[in-house]
């Protein structure tokens, strides 16, 4: 849902008015992968918001680095960020830093709010 909802934003601030989507059945599983980080939630409640936000956005960073090159590696990464500033081997984007941030505290505000 993260990513029709990300990607069909980009299309309408590219003025597509229709906000199109696009995505893979791929993300569907990697973003699945973030439910490796319930054990962390629980881990990082004694700090800060700041370093829980960081240690979530490294902790993505290292799914989605792992799954893009294994992909890659296969020629069926659906994404490649090659084109863009801070990228990390075009599967990485580091100025997606403070989205991955939010991410992980709302992950984090979800589970300790409505499953624990």
């Amino acid at each position: 849902m993260m990513e029709v909802f990300w990607t069909g934003m980009g299309s309408l601030l590219a003025k597509d008015r229709r906000a199109t989507s696009k995505t893979s059945i791929w993300m569907f599983f990697i973003y699945g992968a973030t439910a490796f980080m319930t054990p962390l939630i629980s881990a990082l409640q004694p700090f800060n918001w700041i370093l829980r936000g960081l240690t979530y956005a490294i902790t993505i960073f290292l799914i989605e680095y792992t799954a893009g090159i294994t992909m890659k590696a296969v020629k069926m990464c659906p994404w490649d960020y090659s084109g863009t500033r801070f990228n990390i081997h075009g599967v990485i984007r580091l100025d997606y830093a403070p989205v991955w941030m939010a991410v992980g505290l709302i992950k984090e505000f979800v589970y300790l709010n409505y499953f624990i």
